[in-house]
């Protein structure tokens, strides 16, 4: 979850303080790096599970000595463990999409390897649909971050501790504009986030309840501290825009070298500056700050995709990882889904990602919303004949064919095809029988054997309450949630910045 910067407090007596007008130069000099999109990489977070009661929690010293195995392993990747114990692979920045496929899957196959002989097995899930947040990380970040978002109610700690995640990172694209170009692609990234929150959906029920929303993982977000989660407003270029949105947030902590972190409550980094209290800001800071903003589309150098739902099954990381791929950086593909999405921008309306219209429709309804259902279809038929062009795999084709057949052709997402919590017990039905390999994909990810099962009817969520105005156009007012966060009801189950592959993930 957050990519910290060792030793660097910001507290130094010899760092230079920043002014404003140096602070808004450097959050415009590297927010977003342009160039032909050549890079990409992938974050996946995995919810850890016994492997024969994933429903009963792991013990701390069983979970330790598997975090110690595991970190002993060659990896290519970058392993990190969140405050609630998941565990996160950041590939590094890959040359294509095939070669981030093969070095991820070659690393996920040794973790599991390692995991199954402690007897536990990475979960993909948006959200834990069993265990309650429960923070085991004690570090002064986490410590300062769950002061600072328990101000706005209990989604914070729900974030912190039960979620996970695919974050997809792409380059930010050329100066000019066209297909490629880093203002159009800044733009796609958050109407074409929408439908990437419905169709990769996979978040029903929380602690044991059905929550009625598909991606309760989105709608967790989407309830936290609203500065920190949203995109910059519209209406001004990419840059300025970010750089007035991470000046105008504010400041989560403020570090120090000994003692617990400050948490000051209503400070903008910007009145940080010009006060100078409770010391001056430093670029470490600057820095440090940009690591604790959490909009679904996080420019860090490059875009940081950061909306997708954790996914089943030992290949299904990879769908959203090469349909995100395929759209943003074959140009074709590129220009036929911005013109399939654009029109999703009247849905939205003004108000910023993800608390919109478009956003709200996405992660309670999925695809069975008829308007993310026909973008969904024309995006993924785009994906397709894209792929096949940037030269993936057979394998990886097929798993997406696969993917698009069950779900998107259909309507659904993943999140409609789970069982109840109590019957999740089998994590067959998460993590699916062992993949196929295939030419390009050395060391897992294909197609499972098997006929792709029938999709069957969606099952009805449970009914909530609504609260609050009515959204225009849809019904997705928010369900209202009890003083633990839950919705109501019977347990009836709910300095450079970083390269693609590398940016801290939240």
């Amino acid at each position: 979850m957050g990519l910290d910067i060792p030793g660097a407090t910001g507290s130094r007596p010899d760092a230079a303080p920043l002014d404003e007008s140096g602070a808004e130069d450097l959050l415009r000099g590297i927010c977003f790096k342009t160039g032909p999109p050549r890079t990409v990489g992938v974050e996946l977070e995995w919810l850890i599970h016994d492997r024969e009661r994933p429903d009963l929690p792991v013990g701390r010293d069983r979970l330790d000595s598997a975090v110690e195995a595991v970190r002993a392993l060659p990896l290519s990747a970058a392993l990190t463990f969140e405050p609630g114990g998941q565990l996160e692979l950041s590939s590094q920045p890959a040359g294509s999409l095939m070669e981030c496929v093969d070095t991820t899957a070659a690393d996920l196959a040794a973790v599991r390897a390692s995991l199954d002989t402690a007897g536990l097995a990475p979960v993909g899930l948006g959200v834990d649909p069993w265990r309650p947040p429960r923070r085991r990380l004690r570090e002064p970040r986490y410590e300062a971050m769950e002061t600072a978002l328990d101000r706005a109610g209990p989604a914070g700690r729900a974030m912190m501790c039960t979620s996970a995640s695919v974050q997809v990172c792409l380059d930010a694209g050329e100066e000019e504009p066209g297909p490629l170009g880093y203002g159009r692609r800044w733009q796609l990234a958050h109407l074409l986030g929408a439908v990437l929150v419905a169709a990769f959906a996979n978040s029903p029920f929380q602690q044991g309840r059905r929550t009625g929303w598909r991606s309760t993982r989105q709608s967790l977000w989407a309830d936290l501290d609203p500065g920190r989660t949203l995109a910059p407003g519209a209406g001004r270029a990419p840059r300025e825009a970010w750089a007035a949105h991470v000046l105008d947030t504010t400041v989560l902590c403020v570090r120090c070298e000994e003692g617990p972190w400050a948490v000051p409550e209503g400070l903008t980094f910007r009145e940080w500056i010009r006060t100078g209290s409770p010391r001056p800001p430093v670029r470490a800071d600057l820095d440090y700050h940009l690591t604790t903003l959490f909009p679904p589309v996080r420019p860090r150098g490059h875009l940081e995709l950061r909306m997708i739902d954790a996914q089943s099954g030992p290949d299904g990381w990879l769908v959203p990882l090469a349909v995100a791929t395929a759209l943003f950086d074959d140009p074709e593909a590129a220009e036929t889904v911005y013109r399939t999405v654009k029109p999703l921008a009247e849905t939205a309306g003004p108000a910023a990602a993800p608390r919109n219209p478009l956003w709200t429709a996405a992660a309670r309804e999925g695809l069975a919303d008829p308007e993310l259902r026909a973008a969904a279809t024309a995006c993924f038929g785009a994906a397709l004949p894209a792929l096949e062009r940037m030269g993936a795999s057979e394998a990886v084709r097929a798993t997406v064919a696969a993917f698009t057949d069950r779900y998107v052709d259909r309507g659904r997402c993943p999140a409609d095809d789970l069982p109840e919590p109590g019957d999740l017990t089998d994590l067959t039905h998460l993590t699916g029988p062992v993949p196929l390999t295939g030419p390009g994909v050395t060391t897992g990810p294909g197609v499972t054997t098997g006929p792709t099962p029938s999709a069957g009817p969606t099952p009805s969520a449970a009914p909530v309450p609504s609260a609050g105005p009515e959204v225009p156009r849809r019904s997705v007012d928010r369900p209202a949630r009890g003083p633990d966060g839950l919705v109501p009801g019977p347990p009836t189950i709910p300095p450079n910045p970083p390269r693609p592959g590398k940016a801290a993930s939240a």
